[in-house]
């Protein structure tokens, strides 16, 4: 059985975690992907507990979240196999499963249909509230760091998604 937790009760694991990589997990007609995401925030927008998560746009992820409009975020408490990061940081799932690569213990989100991770416990629920494509255009000097132009001129943007946290628990 889950511990149930008040989401900001958490809010320095997460933020601690973030900078090293946490893992964004998704489900889209019954399949599961994952992947590291190291940008986010934890807050209060429309009365509501939230996320704030960045995505790609060429990640399979974005297409799985789009499609659904949940994920959850998979937090580790403790220390973490570092290949888990590494395998999810790397990897697309279009070519991997890294869910059964990694075999990683699945457990059914409660109030989404995206995943938990036994072995990264820490698990926020969300369900998408608003998302936007990055205006580069308004984004500060540092652009260009984050988002070098390929050979045909295109950057691979983010995109930004606000999610209500519909649930938090500490997979048991």
């Amino acid at each position: 059985m889950n511990e149930h937790i008040e989401p900001f009760s958490y809010a320095e694991a997460l933020m601690k975690a973030l900078p090293k990589g946490v893992l964004l997990s998704t489900e889209k007609k019954g399949a599961m992907n994952t992947m590291v995401i190291g940008w986010g925030a934890l807050g209060t927008n429309w009365g509501k507990p939230v996320l704030t998560v960045y995505v790609r746009e060429s990640r399979l992820t974005r297409d799985y979240l789009d499609a659904s409009g949940e994920f959850t975020v998979n937090v580790p408490l403790g220390a973490v196999d570092p290949e888990i990061i590494k395998v999810c940081g790397s990897k697309s799932g279009r070519d991997l499963d890294k869910i059964k690569t990694l075999s990683l213990t699945v457990q059914q989100g409660e109030t989404v249909k995206a995943p938990a991770f036994k072995e990264l416990p820490l698990t926020f629920e969300c369900k998408v509230l608003f998302r936007q494509v990055e205006a580069l255009e308004n984004l500060a000097q540092q652009e260009g760091k984050w988002y070098p132009a390929d050979q045909n001129g295109n950057k691979d943007r983010h995109i930004q998604y606000i999610a209500e946290i519909t649930s938090a628990y500490i997979v048991k």
